[in-house]
């Protein structure tokens, strides 16, 4: 795991380094910071400010100071950029223990960790929600079809397992959307967007409204439901045609206990293993979804940000993806280590 923990860091290292390279190539942040009626000695104290007047390679160095838990800085930077930490020396650079600073939003001049941090929970509970529909339904047809091989129900998971892993995210995002947030608006009761939250028009008071919660969740667990059910057909199949699983069949144990107590125990290690990978995926790459359904998570922003050329929001919604993208994956192999220690040995 020491291993895995050392390849992990690298890939954010990867990943750090070729978003910073991207992003010096879209624009002149300084003149972004200005706006359209900045004057020439405006734009060059922001230039300076940001230490876009030295070169690239130092430039790096100052973006990777603000990432780091441990940064230093001037008392001047120190307060001009509101760290959030705890300051551990203090002299004429002062050495402080912080959250990484991602900067402020070119648009809303706030703090892009508020931002993203206010984000990111709805993000959390719609990818926690898709994936817990994907497994709970998935793991069920996959059973059903592996004990019943040949009929209609494993025919029936065949259909589902191909089309949802077919069809693209954001069309079928269109579809669930059109149908079930429009065409049936009045049966479902269904909303075409929204978010999490919403807020009253008369008091304006938020309050939680999880109906707006069904659509993006459902749209957004189709594709890992298809492999989820896929895969545990599979592995069922497999699992049932071990020995041990002849023995308890002559035996004479029942045929639900051989099912739910001992095959689908086995059968479920590779499962997690996919759930697991998925969930890291649905949380990190959400976009098309959220913002096809107006769902206020890390998706939509990103993508709003990108429309409005909103560099350091941008920046730190791809950083932040990715670091829990990735910390979730060492997670997952972790477990994934727990439950079958033969992958030691893979």
């Amino acid at each position: 795991m020491f291993q895995k923990a050392i390849h992990s860091f690298l890939i954010l290292l990867g990943v750090i380094m070729l978003v910073f390279v991207l992003f010096q190539w879209l624009g002149d942040p300084a003149k972004m910071v200005a706006g359209q009626t900045g004057d020439k000695k405006t734009i060059e104290q922001i230039k300076h400010t940001l230490h876009l007047d030295e070169p690239v390679w130092k430039q790096f160095l100052y973006y990777l100071n603000d990432l780091s838990p441990i940064g230093l800085y001037t008392k001047e930077q120190f307060v001009d950029k509101d760290i959030n930490g705890m300051v551990i020396l203090e002299s004429s650079t002062i050495v402080a223990l912080k959250w990484p600073y991602l900067g402020k939003s070119y648009q809303t001049k706030k703090s892009v960790n508020a931002v993203l941090w206010e984000a990111f929970p709805a993000t959390l509970v719609l990818a926690f929600t898709a994936m817990l529909f994907a497994s709970l339904i998935g793991i069920l047809i996959g059973v059903l079809a592996a004990i019943n091989r040949n009929s209609w129900i494993d025919k029936l998971s065949m259909v589902i397992a191909v089309a949802g892993v077919s069809v693209p995210s954001f069309f079928m995002a269109l579809l669930v959307a059109y149908f079930f947030g429009i065409y049936l608006h009045q049966y479902t009761g269904l909303h075409f967007t929204g978010s999490l939250y919403e807020t009253d028009e008369w008091t304006g008071e938020k309050y939680l409204s999880l109906k707006n919660l069904i659509l993006p969740a459902f749209t957004l667990g189709i594709r890992p439901l298809a492999i989820i059910t896929q895969l545990t057909r599979s592995a069922m199949i497999e699992v049932m045609q071990q020995d041990y699983i002849r023995t308890a069949k002559a035996m004479g144990l029942s045929t639900y206990k051989i099912i739910y107590g001992w095959a689908l125990r086995n059968a479920l290690i590779p499962v997690f293993t996919s759930i697991s990978g998925w969930f890291a995926e649905l949380l990190a790459g959400a976009f098309f979804v959220e913002y096809i359904f107006g769902w206020k998570g890390l998706g939509k922003i990103t993508v709003d940000a990108l429309g409005k050329l909103d560099f350091p929001l941008l920046m730190g919604a791809v950083l932040m993806s990715a670091v829990f993208y990735t910390v979730v994956q060492y997670l997952a192999d972790a477990v994934n280590l727990k439950l079958d220690p033969r992958i030691r040995t893979k």
